[in-house]
């Protein structure tokens, strides 16, 4: 190893337009949201790999002399594409998870000890992850992606694969292009362990940050955006998202000519509100762009409950944030889960207040927060809170 620590955090995600309509060929806009997840990687000489995920009451640990015989016959990683099947059954049989396992911890897990062995496969070390995240999981934010990215980059960074870019003097830093791309293409092989099939826009905003348009499989980072504020709210009403997705495409197939024209639309949000924020970063933002960025919101969310992923709690939070002037849409998968309420820079404090007392009162989670964050990052001890600090070293 080249360093003793490392520390990293990568951001979760929303989607601001083009839910469901991306898996019918058309365009989505995904942001990153700023709730960070951390990681710290240190090195030791315990002869153990340790990890130690949040609210978990104590550490999990193996000793290596017992995870080296699991690498016998692994393939080469080469290309990233696909996950070596053989060794995902091994580490399985080896940790007692079960195939149909979804338990957060336990994917967590099988996540991280599949990523140390294939990028310490020449010569596994001893090394103790930390992790703490601000990002509340299994609320269609992007949780397991930061986690994946996070591990990508401290792993890659510890075996010496990519660079540590940070330098004395820096409080963070970011990789370069090329290492950026390989941290991604290694996190989307932890998302393929815990989700199975997933489209790599929640890894991608989690590397790269800011604003990605997704179409037709192809993720685009965008230049130049704005970072807006916002009041992100989690509803807290569970929901299926195999459900609503195979709703959606029910509803489609239904009422083809009815729904075709919804999904041009939504598409067409995405590209409006692209051209808008491109506006925005090259003259300014101005009052204007702020309405039609409003405007587009509702639109949306009007077409998502056309889709039927609407919920009675997301029309809750509508209801309370446009009575205060503010403007609010599902993100995600809908039914429930999470929404987003855009600020303006003039929005005032009391006014903030006064919707978050109200949401709380509805049982709802609120933070107020901002999209369009950094992408992972490399950080020194200096740059994270003291509370973030406090928690990573009471492991």
């Amino acid at each position: 190893m080249q360093t003793r620590e490392f520390l990293v955090s990568a951001p979760g995600k929303v989607i601001l337009h083009g839910e469901h309509s991306v898996v019918h060929g058309k365009v989505a806009l995904a942001v990153s949201l700023n709730l960070r997840t951390y990681l710290r990687l240190q090195s030791t000489a315990s002869g153990e790999v340790r990890i130690n995920l949040p609210n978990i009451d104590t550490f999990l640990a193996w000793e290596i002399t017992a995870l080296q015989p699991l690498l016998a016959g692994c393939k080469e990683q080469g290309d990233l594409k696909e996950l070596d099947a053989d060794l995902l059954k091994r580490l399985r049989e080896f940790t007692g998870i079960l195939d149909e396992s979804t338990d957060t911890r336990s994917m967590a897990v099988l996540a991280f000890l599949y990523m140390y062995l294939t990028v310490f496969a020449e010569a596994l070390a001893s090394i103790t992850v930390s992790v703490w995240s601000e990002l509340p999981t299994g609320a269609g934010l992007g949780s397991s992606a930061a986690y994946n990215v996070c591990l990508s980059a401290a792993l890659l960074s510890a075996r010496g694969t990519i660079s540590s870019p940070l330098t004395p003097q820096q409080e963070s830093a970011r990789w370069c292009k090329d290492e950026m791309e390989l941290i991604n293409r290694w996190a989307f092989m932890g998302e393929k362990i815990i989700h199975g099939n997933p489209s790599g826009v929640d890894n991608a905003v989690g590397t790269w940050g800011g604003f990605l348009r997704y179409h037709a499989g192809n993720i685009t980072p965008l230049s130049w955006v704005p970072i807006l504020r916002i009041l992100l709210t989690n509803t807290k009403v569970p929901r299926s998202t195999k459900v609503l997705v195979s709703g959606v495409k029910d509803k489609i197939n239904k009422f083809s000519s009815v729904m075709k024209p919804v999904l041009e639309s939504v598409s067409a949000v995405s590209c409006t509100c692209e051209q808008t924020l491109t506006e925005m970063a090259t003259h300014g933002p101005s009052a204007e762009h702020y309405s039609i960025l409003e405007e587009l919101i509702d639109i949306n969310q009007h077409h998502l409950n056309v889709m039927g992923v609407g919920h009675s709690s997301l029309d809750t939070l509508c209801r309370v944030t446009l009575a205060r002037g503010l403007h609010s849409k599902l993100t995600g998968a809908g039914g429930g889960g999470c929404g987003i309420t855009l600020l303006r820079p003039e929005t005032d404090a009391s006014v903030i207040q006064s919707t978050f007392e109200e949401l709380k009162s509805c049982g709802f989670d609120c933070w107020e927060t901002s999209i369009g964050a950094p992408g992972v990052q490399q950080h020194s001890s200096a740059a994270l809170s003291q509370d973030v600090l406090k928690i990573l070293n009471s492991y």
